[in-house]
């Protein structure tokens, strides 16, 4: 997807709404990071585990165990303990989560009418929740345990939100508006 004609495309239409001059000042993507949030693993420490693996193949990486960094005592919660897993993708691997993302998951959520613009943090990153990893049709419906939420976060170089949004619904990301506007099948 890096060197791809529809990537060309996508650069040469955002040079021109947006009157760069140069090709490096078109936004593009820097990182997608995956993480979960495991608070069972303050009791049991093989949640964690089955956890990794779920996350493994969601992201196509092994995943890196966060720790907490204070304690909070009304939560039993030491500074050190495990309490959650993330992702970071860079490269091929960010472009296949994204493509993954895109084409194959947004779609199949039942009673999807788009990503909320909202999600962006004011610097041209994108935040996504998902209530559940179920949604990604990689994990054996089996092999869930329990029901655990996600959160995707998508970062740009893009200086605004204007222009992430532009360049995200460019490559593929049907954000709310943009489903009625193109269609549903686009």
């Amino acid at each position: 997807m890096i060197h791809t004609e529809e990537y060309k495309q996508v650069v040469e239409g955002l040079k021109k709404e947006f009157s760069y001059k140069n090709v490096h000042q078109v936004p593009r993507l820097l990182k997608i990071v995956v993480g979960m949030s495991v608070t069972e693993a303050l009791k049991d420490k093989g949640v964690l585990e089955k956890v990794a693996k779920q996350l493994e193949i969601i992201a196509g990486q092994k995943p890196l165990i966060t720790k907490a960094r204070v304690s909070i005592s009304t939560f039993k919660l030491r500074k050190g303990a495990p309490i959650g897993l993330k992702v970071t993708l860079r490269g091929v691997r960010m472009f296949d989560f994204w493509t993954k993302l895109v084409r194959i998951v947004l779609p199949r959520m039942r009673d999807f009418r788009g990503i909320d613009p909202k999600g962006f943090d004011g610097q041209g990153n994108l935040n996504i929740g998902f209530r559940e990893q179920g949604i990604f049709a990689d994990l054996e419906y089996d092999a869930i345990d329990k029901v655990r939420g996600l959160e995707v976060t998508i970062v740009t170089t893009a200086g605004t939100n204007e222009e992430a949004h532009r360049f995200m619904e460019r490559l593929g990301m049907p954000f709310i508006g943009s489903i009625e506007k193109h269609g549903k099948n686009k």
